[in-house]
């Protein structure tokens, strides 16, 4: 069984920064392409950034320039650095990340429970 585990959303002002981190689990393998995807009330979820497992990044328009995909391996951990936070920043944050089954070595695509980021003064 593997788990994504969140952590690090919040309330920030605009402007401010917050880091997300989210941490793999369980029976892992290997860990493919890692992304964070946003949804926001009454929208559909977006993907915020993504980064492959030998650290190319893609980032959404929307967020280039101010947030920053990293990972470590090692630490099976994904993170999210957002700087010059905007109030449409403000959504429930996932991260998603396609997982090799140590044991039966079948791939699956396992979702965070989410994180709250609200950037409001």
């Amino acid at each position: 069984q593997v788990q994504l585990v969140e952590s690090g959303g919040g309330l920030v002002q605009p402007g401010g920064s917050l880091r997300l981190s989210c941490t793999a689990s369980g029976n892992t393998l290997s860990i493919g392409d890692m992304g964070w995807y946003r949804q926001a009330p009454g929208k559909g979820r977006e993907l915020v950034a993504l980064i492959t497992s030998g650290g190319s990044t893609n980032y959404a328009d929307s967020v280039k320039g101010r947030f920053t995909i990293s990972r470590d391996n090692a630490k099976n951990t994904v993170y999210l650095q957002m700087n010059s936070l905007k109030p449409e920043d403000t959504a429930v944050y996932y991260c998603n990340a396609p997982v090799r089954d140590y044991w039966n070595r079948r791939l699956y695509d396992y979702w965070g429970q989410g994180t709250q980021v609200t950037v409001s003064s």
